[in-house]
């Protein structure tokens, strides 16, 4: 007796690859692991093409289509190719997506926080957006960075060591109380 493992379209968050240069492929191939909708820019769909991998869209102004065959082009128009690809996804209903950027601009996905859950990897970072309360375990020894200036902050399990980079003190929970709606984190991978 087999057993079949059915992924709906939209249950594995989408994959937006921004920029590859300082990406390991290992880390690709587990972000492409269940067949996620995959989103380039015209920069990066050379070296996503080499690799062998299905693109379903490419962000561009002009379509392109010597890569693959079933490419879908979605024109840049006057925003950032970030934004035009996060609102492509909210609008159509994407819970999550896997973002790969080799430039970091955070102040692009402030915006979509409350309306997609994005994973950002960036210089060997795994950077996410919490909310107040936020918690989650890691072993002792873990890096956390702030991205974002906190307003009356709080936490536990962690300790500074350096300004807005804190140090996991021991293995269990960690956690951040502050008075904004979010705030951007960096763990290392």
């Amino acid at each position: 007796m087999s057993s079949h493992h059915v992924v709906r379209e939209k249950q594995e968050p989408a994959l937006l690859v921004l920029g590859l240069e300082r990406f390991s492929d290992e880390l690709l191939g587990q972000l492409l692991e269940w067949s996620p909708t995959v989103i380039v820019t015209q920069d990066t769909a050379e070296k996503i093409h080499a690799y062998g991998i299905k693109i379903d869209w490419i962000i561009a102004d002009e379509a392109n289509d010597d890569l693959q065959s079933d490419i879908k082009f979605m024109p840049a128009g006057a925003g950032s190719l970030t934004e035009t690809a996060l609102k492509y996804l909210v609008t159509h209903g994407y819970p999550a997506v896997n973002i790969i950027t080799d430039n970091l601009e955070l102040r692009e996905y402030f915006f979509f926080t409350d309306k997609i859950n994005m994973v950002i990897f960036h210089d060997n970072q795994k950077i996410y957006a919490v909310t107040p309360g936020f918690s989650k375990w890691k072993p002792a020894g873990e890096i956390i960075e702030l991205l974002s200036a906190p307003v009356q902050f709080h936490l536990s399990g962690l300790e500074m060591v350096e300004h807005n980079r804190y140090k996991t003190t021991h293995d269990g929970f960690f956690s951040l109380e502050f008075e904004q709606p979010f705030l951007f984190i960096a763990e290392e991978l």
